[in-house]
């Protein structure tokens, strides 16, 4: 009788998985363990590898050292608190807690179009919503921040609301309008603004943005922010005219 020896994970798996998917599906694989260690998984893969007779013994063993690597670079798995050799290592917290979700992979997605500092009001406000995982609240009040930049530096009545509101501040002519652009460009920014208001400030953004999918809400609130820097931009762009005109 032919003896079947297993590794870490099953061998298509191995070879056809993109590197991210076979990283989470190696670190749910370490279990409960507390400490793991690449080349005693490595070597024990290559042992089951060759005792299996598998011909590509060293392009599968490549593949799961990949895959420790991006574990490792994302923080997912580190330095063990007792065992001081660099060898020995351990699921970190956020290993743990990303092995145990079914949408793991998707927030660390989320998680590297967010790593850079957001605008100061979305920094402050939205970021620790959406480390909550209260998707649909973040993306709301990222979009309800830029509405209220808008109208503040528009200098609008609090009356006038959403679409109108970017409309009004940003149309041709108005108090945000670009003067030197052509008209074109002014309303294709002014239908900019209006859109993602209209799309993602409402309650009807549930046909949208799926709230469930941290990288959609993710880029909803990356939206939000550059829109607050054109906005900036808008600012500072009057602001320099004014000076030039005393």
């Amino acid at each position: 009788m032919r003896i079947t020896y297993s590794g870490p994970l099953p061998t298509e798996q191995i070879r056809e998985l993109p590197t991210p998917e076979l990283a989470m599906a190696l670190l749910r694989s370490f279990g409960a363990g507390h400490t793991i260690n690449a080349n005693s998984m490595l070597r024990g893969a290559e042992q089951a590898f060759e005792s299996n007779g598998e011909q590509d013994v060293n392009a599968l063993l490549s593949r799961l050292s990949d895959a420790w690597a991006w574990l490792v670079a994302r923080g997912l798995i580190g330095p063990h608190a007792k065992q001081t050799d660099a060898s020995w290592k351990r699921v970190t917290t956020l290993g743990r807690e990303m092995a145990e979700d079914p949408n793991g992979q998707a927030k660390l997605w989320a998680a590297d179009r967010l790593a850079g500092t957001l605008g100061p009001a979305l920094e402050e406000k939205v970021r620790p919503i959406f480390n909550l995982g209260d998707y649909e609240t973040a993306c709301f009040a990222a979009m309800k921040a830029v509405e209220v930049e808008v109208r503040t530096a528009a200098g609008l009545d609090s009356s006038v609301l959403g679409v109108d509101l970017m409309r009004q501040a940003l149309r041709p002519g108005g108090p945000l309008a670009d003067q030197g652009a052509h008209g074109g460009e002014v309303v294709a920014l002014m239908e900019l603004f209006a859109g993602a208001i209209g799309a993602f400030k409402n309650p009807s953004s549930h046909r949208t943005v799926h709230f469930d999918d941290p990288v959609e809400a993710a880029e909803v609130v990356q939206l939000a922010d550059l829109l607050l820097r054109l906005l900036r931009r808008a600012q500072q762009r009057n602001t320099s005219k004014g000076s030039q005109g005393e």
